[in-house]
């Protein structure tokens, strides 16, 4: 019994949070209260409290809900760096690397709450700290990367933590720049790709192993 308690409480909670998002993208987040939220869903607000504590909570978990689903649908998981390189180039390497976390981003769902937290995150600090919280997750990522990229001499840094932070932060400018690009119908998905794959061959230009 405990766990088909367990399951019902998992689905009743991914019904919650994509209704949150539905609301949220239609009303804007500082626009939906719990008591909103609850109606949509279809139950009294105490039961909405059963499962998530504060509206704050639930926007943290809908983060994190969303994020595990699109690296499911994009194939991103556990990363052994040694099967990766083989036979790669450092380009290459980067190429997938960063094409799987595009991959990730512009799952529907992950693209929808992206676009209400970035248009919130000026005015709502939880917008703000969930973003600033998936920049950080970029960041160690793209360290561990290099790290791995410099012991098996497929590039080589001056300094790999600062090299990852600017690699990091420019890629995900350049992402932002796509989209407000294709949101403003601007380019083409191909178009866009361009940008980014232009950045990556002159960053191996420039941290090539001598």
């Amino acid at each position: 019994r405990g766990w088909l308690k367990r399951i019902m409480s998992d689905t009743r909670k991914k019904e919650i949070i994509m209704a949150t998002l539905e609301l949220a993208a239609n009303k804007g987040l500082g626009n939906v209260s719990m008591n909103i939220i609850a109606d949509k869903v279809g139950i009294k607000k105490p039961s909405l409290y059963n499962h998530f504590a504060s509206k704050e909570e639930l926007v943290e978990a809908m983060y994190q809900f969303l994020r595990e689903e699109a690296k499911k649908n994009a194939n991103v998981g556990a990363i052994d760096y040694t099967v990766i390189f083989a036979g790669k180039s450092a380009l290459e390497i980067l190429r997938m690397m960063v094409g799987g976390y595009f991959h990730m981003n512009q799952q529907e769902h992950m693209l929808n709450f992206y676009k209400v937290i970035y248009s919130e995150r000026s005015i709502q600090p939880m917008a703000a700290k969930i973003l600033a919280e998936e920049t950080e997750k970029m960041i160690i990522a793209t360290k561990q990367l290099f790290y791995a990229m410099e012991v098996h001499k497929l590039l080589h840094f001056q300094n790999a933590d600062m090299s990852a932070v600017s690699f990091a932060m420019t890629v995900h400018g350049l992402m932002d720049y796509e989209l407000d690009l294709r949101s403003g119908g601007c380019k083409t998905e191909n178009q866009e790709r361009n940008d980014l794959d232009e950045y990556l061959q002159w960053f191996c230009k420039e941290n090539a192993v001598k």
